[in-house]
């Protein structure tokens, strides 16, 4: 299996995308620390098996990040691959109805604790002059979205810190890299209007929103020894949508 005894991080891995990606990696040999801010995430990771642990931390928090971090690659003395996918959508309201608490839950959520998460794992990866990092974007990152403007400028960020973070390391072996997802059929989609999931749909070729499980399986190639030659990227994963 491509992960045998490799050890992977994934934010936001209790459910939706971030269980996806887990479960995949899982599935090819990894042992996987689950990282999310709901308690919940202890009853998942007993339901996953034993090569799943559980680190409940609030990513927000940058000291809790380097707990959560640390643990996860004292589990077997290595930290691998790193997935940023804890996030939010945040109210779907047009920017003169947001407040300054809009604004600055998402940022921290999407953008400041890939930040701290990516940080605290470069600084392990080094040594080993190896490991994979995976951020979760969104197409709202490239194009923006209306009614999503903290979501859209996060994402963006993300997709900028990405190409920067690849080519401070690009010749220390771990490569960044940025999945950058249209509309996918997750508990997400519950925070935003129907009109707004309505036009987000509308702008996808193939008609359809996407599956965790397409998310899961382009994640698990950029994060094995498969890909070698690709970092700083970002991957659509927007059935057609983006085509750049």
């Amino acid at each position: 299996m491509r992960f045998d005894r490799k050890t992977a991080l994934v934010t936001g891995g209790a459910r939706g995308i971030g269980l996806a990606i887990t479960e995949r990696l899982l599935s090819e040999g990894a042992r996987v620390a689950i990282v999310d801010r709901d308690p919940s995430v202890e009853a998942v990771a007993k339901t996953l098996g034993p090569s799943a642990r559980a680190l409940v931390a609030d990513v927000t928090r940058s000291a809790e990040v380097d707990r959560a971090v640390g643990a996860a690659h004292a589990w077997a003395d290595r930290l691998d691959i790193v997935v940023n996918n804890a996030g939010i959508t945040g109210r779907s309201y047009p920017i003169w109805e947001l407040s300054d608490e809009d604004w600055q839950q998402v940022l921290a959520v999407d953008l400041t604790s890939v930040f701290y998460v990516c940080r605290a794992a470069v600084k392990l990866m080094l040594p080993r002059q190896a490991g994979r990092i995976v951020n979760i974007a969104s197409i709202a990152g490239k194009e923006g979205n209306p009614t999503l403007v903290p979501y859209s400028s996060a994402k963006a960020g993300v997709i900028g810190l990405t190409k920067a973070l690849a080519k401070e390391v690009a010749t220390r072996g771990i490569l960044v890299h940025a999945v950058a997802p249209a509309v996918i059929g997750t508990e997400l989609l519950q925070q935003m209007t129907k009109d707004t999931v309505d036009m987000l749909v509308a702008k996808i070729p193939m008609g359809r929103v996407g599956t965790p499980a397409e998310v899961a399986t382009l994640v698990a190639w950029l994060a094995s020894d498969e890909c070698t030659f690709t970092t700083g990227a970002v991957h659509d994963l927007s059935g057609g949508r983006a085509t750049y």
